[in-house]
């Protein structure tokens, strides 16, 4: 469903909080999400803005699941089906988020944040970026904009990727849209990293319907029910952007980059603004959450896979969960290397059987610490590609990040002596016949 229409329900359930008191996005915004743990909340009134700020809406898989109506069981096939299957998005020739059209831009008046002291200006983290490759085709993904002044952001442009290639055979200046108040479905499709040609919006359509408009000063599409679209051109320009949190909400360092000219903003009429906390859990499901699938599908391949949880304590980018249903003694161990191959930044992975929560770290911890042999069951693989994110690797620069990699066979043997693994509940009893 939309965003606005999971706002709704949201607020019908009870699991919206308001804040009718004036805030400032200047630290205190963020403040106040993170003290919340990221909980679905409406800031009315903002110091800075006339425009409302909703934050929290996938700080969970709950939330996320819900939003695109659908069960936590659902969520791993229904996202592998939209991969390998992206459904072309239809066009509108009317769309909301153009009900009013602004060519006199200024970027200030919007309820950009600041989110620590040691942020290099304000900045907006939950925008989803679309160009076109002259080769490939529309590209969609995710930016961090920093705000340079009333008409200027300086982009996080990751070297090699889809933007970036686009840029180079443009010859160093091009078109791009940036929209703001998008459904579960685009942002997570934003976040997926699909093979070069293949279109993300294409993936937005096929995990719900996404119909698509025209800009009015691009040629670019953009989904038609997002709240805010900012239309403008990468120039060969460039400026200093950052610090500014990453996933692991460690700082990153400063980089020249291409300064990004907008002329034109379009919006809804009373537009809402959404915001994410950087490093926190809307971007790590965001970030995590597409690489599920694939391990999925890998894991597969050679055993079956039940479940797979990119989990948060790993920063949701550097850790995994994987669930089986063991058949053979050597399972666990090629389910291993199935998950590295399905997730190539992935730095440790815990392989564990059915009986086991794999979304309870308590449970993890409990079959890693009963049925784990650190000199049988452990896969270690040195000197492997790794991720940027990672502080503890070799972050050389100008050179791909390498890292080592831990696999843990924490499933029970097929064959047990001795104790045995399972675990053994009390029974089960109605309190209310006590009490």
């Amino acid at each position: 469903m939309g965003l606005r229409n999971f706002i709704e329900q949201l607020q019908k359930q009870g699991e919206l909080t308001k804040i009718t008191k004036p805030v400032s996005t200047e630290y205190e915004m963020a403040g106040i999400i993170n003290a919340l743990g990221e909980k679905p909340v409406y800031f009315e009134k903002v110091k800075e803005s006339s425009y409302p700020v909703v934050a929290g809406l996938v700080s969970s898989k709950d939330l996320i699941t819900r939003s695109l109506g659908i069960s936590k069981m659902q969520l791993l096939p229904k996202l592998l089906a939209a991969i390998e299957h992206p459904a072309p998005p239809s066009m509108v020739q009317k769309a909301a988020c153009q009900e009013v059209v602004e060519t006199n831009v200024d970027l200030t008046k919007l309820p950009i944040m600041r989110y620590t002291e040691q942020d290099g200006g304000k900045y907006i983290a939950s925008a989803v970026s679309i160009v076109k490759d002259p080769e490939r085709g529309r590209n969609m993904c995710f930016h961090r904009l920093m705000l340079k002044d009333k008409n200027h952001f300086v982009p996080r442009i990751v070297e090699n990727r889809g933007t970036d290639t686009a840029l180079k055979k443009a010859g160093g200046e091009l078109d791009i849209a940036f929209c703001i108040g998008n459904s579960s479905a685009v942002l997570l499709s934003a976040a997926t990293t699909l093979p070069m040609g293949v279109d993300e919006l294409g993936m937005a359509n096929a995990l719900e319907k996404t119909e698509l408009v025209k800009c009015k000063t691009v040629d670019l599409e953009v989904p038609a029910d997002c709240e805010f679209v900012f239309e403008g051109r990468i120039t060969k320009e460039k400026a200093s952007e950052g610090p500014f949190l990453d996933l692991t909400g460690i700082e990153d360092r400063i980089r020249q980059q291409p300064i990004v000219e907008i002329k034109c903003v379009t919006h809804r009429k009373n537009p809402i603004y959404q915001t994410i906390l950087s490093g926190k859990n809307e971007h790590k499901f965001l970030m995590g959450m597409p690489k599920e699938p694939t391990i999925f599908k890998e894991v597969n391949k050679v055993c079956q896979c039940k479940d797979v949880y990119i989990t948060p304590g790993g920063c949701s980018w550097l850790h995994a969960v994987v669930q089986i249903k063991k058949v053979n003694a050597d399972d666990g161990k090629k389910a291993i290397v199935a998950t590295f191959e399905g997730h190539n930044s992935l730095k440790h992975c815990v392989i564990v059987d059915e009986d086991i929560n794999i979304y309870d770290p308590h449970d993890v911890e409990w079959a890693i610490a009963t049925r784990f042999q650190a000199d049988k069951n452990a896969v270690i693989l040195s000197n492997q590609p790794g991720s940027s994110l990672d502080p503890s690797g070799d972050l050389t620069e100008g050179k791909k990040a390498m890292t080592a990699k831990a696999g843990l066979d924490a499933t029970a043997p097929l064959v047990t002596t001795g104790k045995g693994f399972k675990k053994v509940d009390y029974v089960k009893v109605d309190l209310n016949k006590y009490l």
